[in-house]
């Protein structure tokens, strides 16, 4: 792990982006104390990209039949239906 004072950091930030998209990791210190850490963006846990399971996953014909009653009641209790 790379470390620049906030002197260089400021001075080379393209250097620095630079190590970062090659996959390093960079501390930012003041008077020698890590202050930040220059890490890779990652994207955030709610973005989907819509189709990604396209292909991947089958229903029977009949996965929207409506239930009978006892399948209901086997289901509401939890049991195998």
């Amino acid at each position: 792990m790379a470390q620049f004072n906030v002197h260089e950091a400021k001075a080379n930030l393209s250097r620095l982006l630079a190590l970062v998209e090659r996959g390093e990791e960079v501390t930012i210190t003041r008077g020698g104390k890590p202050v930040a850490d220059l890490v890779r963006h990652r994207r955030k846990s709610g973005h989907r990209r819509l189709g990604a399971l396209a292909g991947t996953i089958s229903l029977p014909q009949c996965w929207d039949a409506p239930m009978t009653d006892e399948q209901a009641e086997r289901f509401l209790e939890g049991k195998e239906w």
